[in-house]
């Protein structure tokens, strides 16, 4: 379905805004934990090398706050010197990644017109050192490519790792359209490729700037080859691509706009730009995330849905698998391969709504491998798998002709959209809610839209369950609620979902001022993802933190209330 869009498609920040999540959230806070239930392309240059490595963990943080403690007083070489008559070299404190320089102009300020600046890369994800190509078509002589990596950078949100020379520029042909199942794609040729030697693990973006000025981003994820013993952190690539209208359709319309169902995309392309800023997507609903959990120093993984899909060991021995704000096209394979990572012991967290709700087949281009997403929903009898492979049919996961609903393994069943509402607590003493001071029947403004989730009995639910909120809306002119809930399975395996699409983005509440979402609500939802964040990278959180079943005692209504114009309340229960 669809999201709420950010309000600056441009993807700028304001210097005040980039300090803002350091100034509201000391460390203090967030680093508290949820209280014990009962080469090679000539004219690219690198920036200085630095020293780097990725966070190791909570032991590792203190340790290295007790590093600059010690430095602070008098513990640093100065102080080792006055110390000690021998020394031979001076002690240089290890530099993790995130106490690295940061580049708060990371954003784009100005887009220019819709082709003045656009590209996209032959690789949505590489292993560090691996190089990524990038085909670029520009109305200027020539451009540059900076690459910035996400993450917390003490509030500046990213570093820059890189930057290109000058590019020489050119328009390339226009796209094609394959008329069968209305595919856009390009047929460009590669205009700059750039080396990741040094790179870290995580999540991109390139930013491309005209010498124009027009700017566009890249996004490209330097994905991990192991995940064990680590937070994985999933880019969905594959939902990003459904909603890319660049060339004019997507998989939702065709060029005549939201009237122009019949005329969508069945299968949509990677090998074309990306549209709007080239990675709103991203911005809206996965990079605060990202920054939130390099901040608290959590060990973590990076990967896209792709390489989910493709890879059933990859989350072998992970501690978690985080989905980040929307993240709803998904092949059968990875649902299967994330079930099985449940049923192992990893603990999930699904920070949004509409999760796993499109079934879908990934494809080749002559680019590479997965760069063809296919998804033919109603159109399904014309899925050439249709009859064949029926587990394969490209349609919404429950229907027909081979119903699985999402919440075997999300915990809760999408039910619809649009709405606005309060989030509305209903088990106020869940480990999940600690240091917030909720209490039962707490409200936070604007939290529970777009789109909304719930605990529903028609569907498969696991138990134990614990519905956590259990917020009243109104849908489409039907009374429902929206439900955040946590349940644990027999592998130890800890999941927890939280049932609206706002999350993330609530993390900058201003993001979502015209939905009432306000400053309490941000430190709200932030409090809870880092108690999740922390409790789940110790691994299976079942043990420690055990569903409390209430699944009954909520009288949750089984079946689609908005299907059948059924109000759900008054009265309001909690």
């Amino acid at each position: 379905m669809t999201g709420d869009k950010g309000k600056n498609p441009a993807g700028h920040y304001s210097a005040d805004r980039t300090k803002r999540f350091a100034l509201k959230f000391p460390c203090c806070y967030l680093d508290e934990r949820p209280a014990e239930p009962d080469q090679c392309n000539p004219i690219w240059m690198s920036s200085r090398p630095h020293s780097r490595r990725a966070f190791l963990g909570l032991a590792a943080a203190a340790a290295g706050s007790a590093a600059v403690a010690a430095a602070c007083q008098g513990g640093g070489p100065e102080g080792a010197a006055r110390s000690t008559a021998k020394r031979t070299a001076p002690r240089r404190r290890v530099v993790s990644e995130n106490e690295l320089p940061g580049d708060p102009h990371w954003g784009i300020s100005h887009l220019g017109q819709p082709e003045a600046m656009v590209g996209y890369a032959g690789q949505y994800s590489v292993l560090p050192g691996e190089q990524i190509t990038l085909y670029a078509s520009t109305t200027a002589r020539s451009f540059t490519v900076s690459a910035f990596r996400m993450g917390w950078y003490r509030g500046d949100q990213a570093r820059r790792v890189s930057r290109s020379g000058t590019v020489r520029g050119h328009r390339q042909s226009p796209p094609t359209l394959a008329a069968e199942t209305n595919t856009v794609r390009t047929d460009w040729g590669p205009s700059v490729t750039i080396p990741t030697d040094g790179w870290p693990e995580g999540s991109y973006l390139l930013r491309m700037d005209a010498e124009t000025g027009a700017q566009r981003f890249v996004p490209v994820t330097v994905r991990s080859a192991r995940t064990a013993g680590k937070v994985v952190l999933k880019n969905s690539t594959a939902t990003w691509q459904a909603y890319n209208t660049w060339g004019g359709y997507d998989l939702y319309n065709g060029p005549g706009g939201v009237a122009d169902y019949d005329n969508r995309s069945l299968v949509v392309s990677l090998d074309r730009p990306y549209d709007l800023n080239g990675a709103s997507a991203f911005l809206a609903h996965e990079r605060a995330l990202i920054e939130l959990a390099e901040r608290l120093g959590v060990p973590l993984a990076y990967a896209t849905s792709m390489e989910i899909a493709t890879d059933p060991h990859l989350l072998d021995g992970a501690s978690a698998l985080f989905s980040l704000g929307h993240d709803e096209y998904w092949t059968p394979p990875e649902r299967a391969n994330v079930t099985a990572a449940r049923d192992a012991g990893v603990n999930l967290a699904f920070l949004g709504a509409n999760c796993c709700f499109r079934r879908i087949r990934l494809d080749s281009t002559k680019l590479g491998a997965q760069r063809l997403v296919i998804c033919y929903k109603t159109s399904y009898r014309q899925d050439p798998m249709y009859g064949k492979d029926n587990a394969l049919v490209t349609n919404d996961f429950r229907e027909p002709p081979d119903p699985a609903p999402e919440s075997s393994m999300t915990g809760t069943l999408y039910e619809s959209n649009p709405t606005n509402a309060d989030y509305v607590v209903a088990s106020p003493d869940s480990w999940l809610f600690a240091g917030t001071g909720v209490r039962k029947g707490t409200s936070f403004p604007g939290l529970v839209g777009i789109e909304y989730d719930r605990v529903n009995p028609v569907s498969p639910v696991e138990r134990p369950i614990e519905v956590l909120s259990h917020s009243p809306l109104t849908c489409r002119g039907v009374n429902s609620y929206s439900d955040s809930a946590y349940y644990t399975h027999a592998s130890g395996a800890g999941v927890f979902n939280t049932g609206t699409m706002r999350w993330v983005g609530a993390f900058t509440p201003a993001e979502y001022r015209e939905f009432g979402v306000n400053r309490h609500g941000g430190d709200f939802v932030i409090r809870v993802t880092a108690n999740v964040l922390h409790a789940f990278a110790d691994g299976p959180a079942a043990a420690k933190y055990p569903a409390r079943d209430n699944l009954d005692v909520m009288k949750e209504w089984a079946g689609d209330p908005i299907a059948a114009q059924h109000d759900l309340w008054p009265p309001v229960a909690l």
